[in-house]
């Protein structure tokens, strides 16, 4: 972002920050999820930071990544369809309802 800034220690950068009119703050986020078109990305336990510069919101988020194919994984659906004894369409629909919880998945087809 700013040259230099690497090698400042946190209260220092947050001076320099402060004096560009830049509010930051640390975000206790325990994943970060970004939905792309084709994959997601995730970021479990990440670093996040906000920053509030002129009203508009900029995050910086630091992590190790790994990377999903969008939509639910076809395994899953069969796990969840076994396990049920439900048709795989509606162990789908379970798995979307639930954002790809199979344990979820599962105990709310074994309620209906």
């Amino acid at each position: 972002m700013f040259p230099g800034m690497g090698r400042m220690n946190p209260k220092q950068m947050q001076s320099m920050l402060k004096q560009f009119g830049i509010k930051s703050e640390e975000i206790k986020a325990r994943r970060v999820v970004f939905e792309l078109e084709d994959e997601r990305i995730i970021i479990d336990n990440p670093s996040v930071t906000a920053m509030d510069m002129q009203g508009q919101k900029i995050y910086s988020v630091m992590g190790t990544e790994r990377k999903e194919k969008a939509g639910i994984p076809e395994d899953d659906v069969a796990m969840v369809a076994e396990q049920t004894g439900k048709t795989k369409a509606e162990a789908k629909k379970a798995l979307v309802e639930t954002d790809g919880d199979i344990a979820e998945a599962i105990l709310k087809l074994k309620s209906d």
